[in-house]
């Protein structure tokens, strides 16, 4: 009986969620609470444990793409440089870009503008202020690069399509 109702939840949380996307991909599953807007892109076989994204600018996820829970993703700020402090009424939306086969861990917060590149892994709790480069491996608050993943081993397993789902 549990195992039905847990399939029915995710079911009723895939149909939620893909309703509100701009546009959506093949395999969505969303295995907990998750919030897009309508200027959210999400590729193919992407998993969501608990993501919100917040504000009005556009968020576009690559394929693959894994999210641990409680992450957040935000595309809009206070303007702080206004006519009052300590911010006025007016809004600055920064896009923010997430290429494939991307790892968040638990908590991750990723901040307005930023680009994450294709094949990194998010340590979780981090704060990504910054864009990050391909294949890396970036952690802490700001996030920074500490390692890199080999390549050589990723473009293997991508060649013969070796993708978790």
């Amino acid at each position: 009986m549990r195992r039905w109702l847990k399939r029915l939840y995710n079911s009723l949380l895939n149909l939620y969620c893909s309703r509100t996307l701009s546009n959506c991909g093949e395999g969505l599953f969303v295995g907990g609470f998750s919030r897009f807007t309508t200027g959210t892109t999400i590729g193919s076989h992407c998993s969501f444990n608990g993501m919100k994204v917040l504000g009005r600018g556009s968020v576009s996820i690559g394929d693959y793409f894994h999210s641990g829970t409680n992450c957040q993703i935000l595309t809009e700020n206070h303007n702080f440089s206004g006519n009052s402090i300590p911010y006025d009424e007016t809004y600055i939306l920064k896009a923010v870009s997430i290429g494939k086969c991307v790892w968040f861990g638990n908590n991750v917060i990723v901040l307005p503008g930023v680009s994450i590149g294709e094949g990194v892994v998010i340590q979780a709790g981090s704060v990504v202020v910054s864009d990050i480069p391909d294949f890396a491996i970036a952690g802490g608050h700001p996030a920074s690069v500490f390692a890199m993943r080999d390549v050589d081993h990723y473009k293997a397993l991508e060649e013969i399509g070796r993708f978790h789902q």
